[in-house]
């Protein structure tokens, strides 16, 4: 996990927000991956077949309350203009992530928003 996110997770009390971090930490694990070696292995698109389907069913749960933070994000240096989540999850291949340099700088966004949301959970009232 994220060490910030993990830091922001200590004191959550959602197994159904827990689950959905581990998931996004794996996908995000497989996009640098993938990215780094240059190479979408048989490995790696049996784990994006396993990780993407999870987050497409999931993510609808969480995305009007991210959609709350990842406008106000920046990827590749710009302001956020589109779903972060959404756009990453859009490809059906992991080889998609090869030479994306669009997806790796999308990936930040995406992680800002979902630590603002844990901030926003684990605040004491």
């Amino acid at each position: 996990m994220n060490p910030f996110t993990r830091f922001l997770s200590r004191h959550l009390h959602d197994p159904s927000l827990t689950d959905f971090i581990a998931h996004w930490d794996r996908l995000e694990r497989l996009i640098i991956a993938v990215y780094k070696r240059q190479q979408a292995l048989p490995a790696d698109e049996a784990e994006w077949s396993a990780i993407r389907p999870w987050l497409l069913t999931h993510y609808p749960r969480w995305q009007p309350a991210l959609a709350a933070f990842w406008p106000q994000t920046r990827a590749g240096g710009q302001p956020t203009a589109a779903d972060p989540f959404a756009a990453l999850l859009a490809p059906d291949r992991a080889a998609t992530f090869i030479h994306n340099w669009p997806a790796l700088q999308t990936l930040p966004a995406a992680r800002e928003a979902l630590n603002q949301l844990l901030q926003q959970k684990t605040v004491p009232p």
